[in-house]
């Protein structure tokens, strides 16, 4: 018995349960944003909706993630950050690790295939072959730009669960256009706000990582790029992409937009109006962060790019959350809420000297 729950427990381990929920949170607030879009309320069928993506989500990440930590084996006992991983002090076998990873991620695959739609389970098998051919075996250790196109993949739950969530979606083989069609459209833009919001947000979030973490990332021969291109590439890369998430932040109105309806400015309600100046004024907020990173820090643990790390992880969270809450039209405006949650999140990390 000890044995067998020894196992388990690298088995769950190797799936990357904390990075796995966060991912499928991303997916539920697009499943309850299209239910509250749609019909203004939350029901029996959406919390059913969510507790099938996350069953799929969890099974078809983590099944990637288990077959990128037996590629990676060679490497991840190495790394200060990666060294106490199931296969790095040898709980597990390579075999048993890999075999694990391909089972769930076809489990996953073939139970959204079942439970969801077609177009749902599409996106997920998507997610697991790009995220293991092109980011791990392909992109991480050859191109500084691993984490720019890699994060593809990690971008893709919001639109499994949205896709989930409209219904019988089905994939069209009749020609190429017919089938990009079938996948693309999902009945709503906000899966694909949700989807650049998460790709936009990626390359400066793990930049900042890498910056305050770069020795460990040379040591294993892993090309990112304050290790190829420099610390002040990195940096102007990194506002780069935190001004194309203020730019996004503009247009989030777009992420309301019904199935064909474009929206005139002169039609925005004040919910919308106010979702913009919120997710703007967070935006700018973190985008400070960025600015503020200081590439001549004698300190090795670079505290600034560590606070602009940490900080990226509350600017996803409060982003989608104003996105969800903005998706209530009650007689309390969702968009009033969200205003409280950033300014109280911006001035109690004010409060604490950041």
């Amino acid at each position: 018995m000890a044995e067998t729950r020894a196992l388990v427990k690298s088995l769950f381990s190797l799936t990357k349960p904390r990075v796995v929920v966060l991912l499928q949170i991303t997916a539920m607030c697009a499943i309850l944003s299209h239910d509250l879009i749609e019909t203004n309320k939350i029901n029996q069928s959406t919390l059913e909706v969510m507790m099938i993506v996350f069953i799929g989500g969890y099974l078809t990440a983590g099944g990637a993630n288990c077959i990128n930590m037996w590629y990676d084996r060679d490497i991840d006992p190495i790394m200060t950050r990666t060294s106490k991983r199931p296969l790095s002090v040898g709980d597990i076998t390579p075999k048993k690790a890999l075999l694990f990873g391909i089972s769930i991620s076809i489990i996953g695959t073939l139970w959204l295939l079942k439970m969801a739609n077609e177009v749902a389970a599409f996106w997920a098998l998507f997610s697991i072959l790009f995220y293991v051919f092109i980011y791990t075996i392909w992109l991480k250790r050859t191109s500084v730009q691993n984490i720019v196109i890699g994060g593809i993949a990690g971008s893709t739950p919001p639109v499994i669960g949205w896709a989930a969530a409209e219904g019988e979606l089905e994939l069209e083989f009749s020609s190429a256009h017919d089938f990009i069609d079938s996948i693309v459209n999902i009945g709503g833009y906000m899966p694909w706000f949700m989807f650049l919001l998460i790709f936009l947000w990626t390359p400066p979030h793990f930049w900042a990582l890498a910056l305050y973490r770069s020795g460990e990332y040379e040591k294993v021969g892993v090309p990112m790029m304050p290790n190829v291109k420099g610390k002040g590439r990195t940096l102007i890369e990194m506002k780069i992409y935190s001004i194309l998430l203020i730019l996004l932040s503009l247009t989030t109105p777009l992420a309301f937009q019904e199935k064909s309806n474009w929206i005139e400015l002169s039609d925005l309600d004040f919910n919308i109006s106010l979702a913009v100046i919120n997710s703007l004024i967070l935006s700018i907020w973190y985008v400070l962060t960025v600015w503020k990173i200081n590439i001549n820090d004698e300190n090795d643990i670079m505290p600034t790019a560590s606070h602009s790390f940490f900080v990226s992880l509350t600017y996803l969270a409060v982003m989608f959350i104003i996105l969800v809450l903005t998706s209530i039209n009650f007689v309390i405006k969702g968009s009033i809420v969200s205003t409280v949650l950033v300014l109280y999140i911006i001035l109690r990390k004010r409060g604490g000297k950041e």
